[in-house]
């Protein structure tokens, strides 16, 4: 078992490509008695700081397409049950749930009239979002400077973590180094098919007696041979040389000693358990003849067993408001 590591940082490899480094994979019951203790609250501002950073998680968002095509799937499936009404518009749900899903936390202003009823739920950041004392939020602004909301101006839907209740966590997160070591393989593929240091063959002559011509003729035909992502192919002309005269010393095969396919395979199973949307339902291509089932059973268990359990993190929020509106649901 692992954890995460609280320092983010996004390391930019190649202008077309990206990946997160949520640091080192560290033992869960390590003598870091910092996980243990929390959130801290900022030496410099007024707020608590993430237990893991928002920058990471949003990163991540694209980082694997099982994770990413799991988090829109359940953003939709919460965005389904929802009674649009003045005070909740689709638009603004759909983000308070994509950020629910993603942080952990779905951050909304009450905009009320002169009387303090509320009149509307509009969604805010969570990325920008902090949590100060007694329940007071900030919003972190571009230029790194903090805008004070108003008490009882913000309301917190949250999935409760068992280190500390200032912050949510998401319910994907023990599935972080299976994302990433998803994206991690794809990515050392990618760089394996573009670096150019791979041969398609070698073509090794040692007839002495060969022509420049036919050497140039042969060299022309190879590269004409060439194309659009085909592996690079070479020709080596050594005179009476003998067939050991070229060796080529292998450091790896990334299609068996590395696995490829099983590591990809493993680790997308390992997200998909951790957003536990069912296989039928995200895409996954079936590996056995028969499929996955009825696939229309299948959704109606998901509905009932997760996505309405998902919603209520938001119906609970009716408690705080004391107008007339209320954030309803279906299958209320």
């Amino acid at each position: 078992m692992t954890a995460i590591n609280e320092d983010t940082a996004l390391e930019i490899q190649e202008p077309d490509s990206f990946y997160c480094s949520f640091g080192d994979p560290e033992p869960v019951l390590s003598q870091d008695y910092s996980q243990a203790l929390g959130c801290f609250f900022s030496p410099f501002d007024d707020y608590y700081e993430p237990p893991i950073s928002f920058n990471g998680l949003n990163q991540m968002t694209y980082a694997n397409p099982f994770h990413c095509t799991s988090l829109f799937f359940k953003r939709n499936q919460m965005a389904l049950q929802l009674k649009p009404n003045q005070l909740m518009s689709l638009s603004d749900f759909q983000k308070l749930a994509l950020d629910y899903l993603t942080f952990g936390n779905a951050f909304m202003q009450v905009i009320r009239n002169g009387l303090g009823k509320p009149l509307k739920l509009r969604h805010i950041p969570a990325l920008t979002m902090r949590r100060g004392k007694k329940k007071q939020y900030y919003q972190v602004l571009p230029d790194g400077s903090t805008l004070k909301f108003r008490d009882g101006e913000v309301l917190l839907a949250m999935n409760y973590s068992t280190g500390q209740s200032i912050y949510g966590i998401p319910e994907w997160y023990s599935g972080i180094h299976s994302a990433l070591l998803n994206s991690e393989a794809t990515l050392f593929r990618r760089r394996y098919y573009r670096n150019g240091a791979h041969l398609g063959f070698i073509l090794f002559s040692n007839d002495a007696n060969m022509s420049d011509e036919d050497k140039a003729a042969l060299q022309t035909q190879l590269k004409q041979g060439k194309g659009v992502g085909n592996f690079r192919s070479m020709m080596i002309h050594i005179p009476n040389g003998n067939e050991h005269a070229i060796q080529i010393l292998k450091v790896g095969e990334i299609n068996q000693r590395d696995e490829f396919e099983k590591i990809k395979n493993i680790s997308a199973d390992d997200v998909i358990v951790a957003h536990r949307v069912p296989p039928a339902l995200a895409g996954v291509k079936p590996t056995n003849s028969g499929g996955f089932g009825d696939i229309e059973k299948i959704n109606s268990v998901y509905q009932q067993n997760e996505v309405q359990p998902m919603c209520l993190a938001f119906l609970e929020l009716n408690q705080q408001l004391n107008g007339r509106e209320k954030i309803n649901f279906k299958f209320e």
